[in-house]
């Protein structure tokens, strides 16, 4: 991945490593978030909430059984609330209107 906000940005030579070239690629996760080529937070916002919504999937299948809401509480606060705060500090300071309506 190439980070390059010139107006006319140069065309860099490939990068070879112990003659095997490094692939370019437009995003990459790095500590659990995605870094795109842009250094927007769109893709790393699609994939939390994407990966949350997997996970109120198993939420509502627990509610079908009649858990007491304690237990549907803990399971969200154990497995979904954890994937929303995963680098919170990172995304949510550059998210748009309609990121934290998503989130929310």
């Amino acid at each position: 991945m190439v980070v390059d906000f010139r107006r006319n940005p140069l065309a860099l030579p490939p990068l070879t490593i112990m003659d095997s070239t490094v692939a370019t690629v437009e995003s990459f996760r790095f500590l659990g978030s995605t870094i795109s080529q842009d250094l927007k937070r769109e893709r790393h916002i699609d994939s939390i909430v994407k990966n949350a919504q997997l996970r109120l999937f198993f939420l509502r299948q627990l509610k079908k059984y009649i858990l007491p809401q304690e237990r549907l509480t803990q399971f969200y606060s154990a497995v979904i609330e954890s994937v929303l705060c995963t680098s919170i500090t990172v995304w949510f300071g550059s998210a748009t209107k309609s990121d934290e309506d998503i989130s929310e």
